[in-house]
């Protein structure tokens, strides 16, 4: 029994302060957060069973390398390849740090509506993103992570992870530049 309460301790130190970076990818992966929290229960219950294969280093590379696999292998058995949806996560943010905000801290109605469409377009264009792209991307600029740490999430290169990272970029810019040229049009006769 003492076995199995120093394996509840190791995860509790190397697993839980991760959770909220292992959810924000497994939400960006799977397009929504009911199956995010799926995907993050499968990998929390991998890590707990894998956790005396933990050799220390990088916990949250570890993590988020469990969480990948979980939310690929839910997509598998659960998605067609093509089908991948974004939630709205810029209002989800927008309210929580509006929660503590004076009124004057806040924005204004026309800006947040401006701040929401643009959010939108940018979530539109990463969606568009075939998913190693999308993936390299989201590990990078919304994780955070090191071009080395996400080599080892995914298991590629640095030069393949810095070539993916370039290539979704230039793919996000250019399908956001597609969705503006598309916008102007609109009102146009």
């Amino acid at each position: 029994m003492a076995g199995n309460e120093d394996d509840q301790a190791r995860f509790r130190r190397v697993v839980l302060p991760h959770l909220s970076d292992a959810y924000a990818l497994a939400r960006w992966i799977v397009g929504n957060a009911t199956d995010a929290e799926d995907v993050v229960q499968d990998a929390c219950l991998r890590a707990f069973r894998g956790i005396n294969g933990f050799a220390g280093g990088n916990a949250r590379a570890w993590l988020l390398t469990i969480t990948r696999h979980a939310a690929f292998t839910w997509l598998g058995k659960n998605r067609p390849a093509a089908m991948v949806g974004v939630d709205d996560l810029e209002e989800v943010e927008r309210k929580e740090l509006d929660r503590g905000l004076p009124m004057e801290g806040r924005e204004t109605p026309e800006a947040a509506l401006i701040a929401k469409a643009d959010a939108n377009r940018l979530e539109a264009a990463i969606a568009q993103l075939p998913v190693p792209f999308r993936e390299a991307l989201v590990l990078r600029d919304v994780q955070g992570l090191e071009y080395r740490e996400i080599a080892e999430v995914i298991k590629a290169p640095i030069g393949t992870v810095m070539s993916r990272l370039a290539r979704a970029r230039n793919r996000l810019i250019a399908g956001i530049a597609a969705q503006e040229k598309v916008g102007e049009g609109v009102g146009k006769t």
